[in-house]
């Protein structure tokens, strides 16, 4: 039988190596990655690896991102692992195979569990994002203010012409310009960039591991904690708390720390409706909702600590 008569799923597996034990791939219609995933099942027909395909051009990143996985990892960073990269001309694709991570995603097993266990599994959380942030970055590269403000100025431009508004839209504004400063001298380092509860897996009441390193990159820390305002406090508030005290040692972040993770949220704001109505259009009036959200968290930015941050019942 040619290739041609084979489905996608028995074509890959008889072209990657790595594969060669397994017997059915399963294909996850997760994220918005324009990456293709699947589940790789062995010969018991228990899940073993994740396959992620993608376009042969985007193969300079994706070494970028297996080598990230690959620091992490060498770091005790407990996610999904490393296993091999490579490349299918006859295909057009790209391939790395990481190894699976029994469980649920965070998102769906949280609010099944108590208050504070949901509060522990955000301390042990925070103390693996604090592994991954301090990698340093292994080369030269601009600074972050630098490149932050560049990046900012252009969803800036294009936000101006997209013809929508946020609510309250000059203040937030003013705010962002006001602390654009705060930025000078903050340090690179290995950021995971999507670390919220749809990409950390939870299992037995616990946290598994941190899954999805494709948005990695190199910059500020605190940049990490804004998809905890806009994703993962909305599904479990003492989740979010157990994350910002488990990354701090359980002590109080400081000033500098809110003022910083607020002017991030901010720029977000800006930039995430730009992106949205260029990817994904229709769900336009998810993210405003998302963004108002976080406003009135934040009293339209009259305060920089948002108000579901309260300890008062969690140790």
């Amino acid at each position: 039988m040619g290739n041609d008569c084979l489905s996608e799923e028995e074509n890959l597996l008889g072209r990657i190596a790595i594969l060669k034990d397994c017997l059915a791939l399963v294909h996850l219609d997760k994220g918005y990655s324009g990456d293709r995933k699947y589940i790789a099942f062995d010969g018991d027909n228990r899940p073993r690896y994740i396959l992620r395909t993608y376009a042969i051009g985007q193969a300079e990143g994706k070494r970028n991102e297996f080598e990230c996985m690959r620091l992490a990892a060498s770091h005790g960073v407990k996610g999904s692992l490393p296993v091999g990269i490579g490349a299918l001309p006859e295909l057009g694709l790209g391939y790395m195979v990481v190894t699976y991570i029994e469980g649920d995603e965070a998102s769906e097993a949280l609010p099944l569990l108590s208050g504070q266990a949901q509060f522990d599994v955000g301390v042990q959380a925070g103390e693996q994002l604090l592994k991954i942030n301090r990698i340093g970055c292994p080369v030269e590269m601009a600074s972050w203010q630098e490149r932050m403000t560049a990046k900012h100025m252009r969803y800036r431009t294009a936000y101006a012409s997209c013809g929508v508004s946020i609510g309250r839209e000059e203040k937030l504004l003013a705010f962002i310009d006001a602390h654009l400063p705060l930025m000078k001298g903050r340090p690179n380092r290995l950021q995971h960039d999507d670390f919220h509860v749809a990409n950390l897996i939870v299992k037995d009441g616990s946290l598994a591991g941190v899954i999805d390193f494709n948005r990695c990159d190199w910059g500020d820390p605190v940049h990490e904690f804004v998809k905890t305002g806009f994703f993962s406090a909305p599904v479990s508030v003492p989740f979010a708390i157990g994350q910002i005290r488990g990354y701090h040692g359980h002590t109080e972040p400081n000033a500098d720390f809110w003022r910083l993770y607020a002017l991030y949220l901010g720029m977000t704001m800006i930039s995430s409706v730009v992106w949205t109505l260029k990817a994904v259009p229709d769900e336009i009036d998810d993210m405003l909702f998302r963004i108002g959200r976080v406003l009135d968290d934040h009293d339209g930015f009259g305060r920089t600590v948002p108000k579901w941050y309260d300890t008062s019942f969690y140790p």
